[in-house]
C-alpha cells in the first residue's frame, strides 16, 4: 500500500487548507485511515481517523470542530479539511492507513505517507 500525501502549505491564521492522501496498491475501502502531525522535536500527534466505510469519524479535542476528515473510495482518496487555521497547527502532516479501524496511535497504521507541510502565520 502506498501513501501520498499533498495541499500543504503558508496559511494566515483563520484560513483554510484542504489536504489530500492519494491510496494505491490496495483497495481503499478495505482500508481505515488516519491523520497526524508532527512538530520538530515532539511526539507524532493524532487529528483525525475515519472508519473502512466512511461513516465513522473521530478527532482530537484540539481540532474538532474546525476539521473535517473524509474518504472517497471511488477515488481512493483521503481528505482532511482544515478550517480556521491557528499558529499551533503548524506541523507536518501526515495520512496513514490500517486494516483496523479507528486508531488513534500512530503504532496502530501500518502505511504512512511522507508527509505535507502545514504552516500557519500569525
Amino acid at each position: 500500500v502506498q501513501l501520498q500525501a499533498s495541499g500543504g502549505g503558508l496559511v494566515q491564521a483563520g484560513g483554510s487548507l484542504r489536504l489530500s492522501c492519494a491510496v494505491s496498491g490496495r483497495t481503499f475501502s478495505s482500508l481505515g485511515m488516519g491523520w497526524f502531525r508532527q512538530d520538530p522535536g515532539k511526539e507524532r500527534e493524532f487529528v483525525a481517523t475515519i472508519s473502512r466505510s466512511g461513516r465513522h469519524t473521530s478527532y482530537a479535542d484540539s481540532v474538532k470542530g474546525r476539521f473535517t476528515v473524509s474518504k472517497d473510495n471511488a477515488k481512493n482518496t483521503g481528505i482532511l479539511q482544515l478550517n480556521s487555521l491557528k499558529p499551533e497547527d503548524t506541523a507536518v502532516y501526515y495520512c496513514a492507513a490500517s486494516f483496523w479501524e479507528n486508531g488513534i496511535l500512530p503504532s496502530d497504521y501500518r502505511y504512512w505517507g511522507q508527509g505535507t507541510q502545514v504552516t500557519v502565520s500569525s
